[in-house]
């Protein structure tokens, strides 16, 4: 799609964003709106609209490309299945960006869209309004904490995917247990990828790192 095209998606998602924010009374569970990739590179063409939603839940329960059971009703009432998003959610715990989602720009948050960024991005003047890039020690720490989390995530799913009461609970709105075993699969090889593509700094036999904390398969 052309980049006004992608912009203009940008804006009607972080005006349903802010609609959809007014649905709870006491904690907010969606908390800001992020875009990423082709969409932010001025004047290019879009491909996809790349987006990362920050949400105020457990970190255990967002590990990468997991698609929680509970988040199934926010993705129709953003809409983003409806149009060509490929999103991703990330815990408010957590920073918004990682190995993918570099140097994001936020669309909304609480306060409301961010017509300042928007309107940036349109004139292809946002590059000052990006987040700035992790330190190599922050991404690492990142990266090897995520890689931890997303293999036990994997391990939980695997240990319950026989399990009626657990497959009962993972399925519902065209979403059934091997989506979830899927994306838990998908989610950790995908940072065991980026772990190993960039590999921290060496470290003394017995002194620590990924391997001896467990974080790497088959450990």
């Amino acid at each position: 799609m052309r980049h006004q095209t992608a912009v203009r998606r940008l804006r009607t998602i972080a005006d349903r964003c802010q609609r959809v924010s007014g649905l709870w009374d006491d904690q907010q569970v969606l908390v800001g709106a992020y875009a990423f990739g082709a969409v932010l590179e001025p004047h290019a063409a879009v491909p996809v609209v790349q987006m990362a939603f920050v949400l105020n839940l457990p970190a255990d329960e967002l590990t990468w490309c997991a698609q929680p059971q509970s988040c199934t009703g926010l993705v129709h009432l953003l809409e983003i299945d409806k149009a060509p998003v490929e999103w991703y959610w990330r815990p408010a715990v957590w920073p918004v960006a990682n190995h993918l989602i570099h140097r994001p720009l936020r669309v909304w948050s609480l306060d409301g869209p961010d017509t300042t960024a928007l309107d940036a991005l349109e004139c292809g003047e946002a590059e000052h309004l990006r987040m700035p890039a992790p330190t190599a020690a922050e991404r690492q720490e990142q990266l090897t904490a995520e890689l931890a989390a997303s293999l036990a995530h994997l391990r939980r799913v695997e240990a319950g995917f026989w399990q009626r009461d657990w497959r009962s609970a993972h399925r519902g709105s065209g979403v059934y247990p091997e989506h979830h075993l899927w994306d838990a699969v998908h989610g950790y090889l995908d940072l065991l990828a980026a772990v190993q593509q960039h590999p921290g700094p060496p470290t003394r036999l017995g002194t620590g790192g990924p391997e001896a904390a467990g974080h790497l398969p088959g450990l």
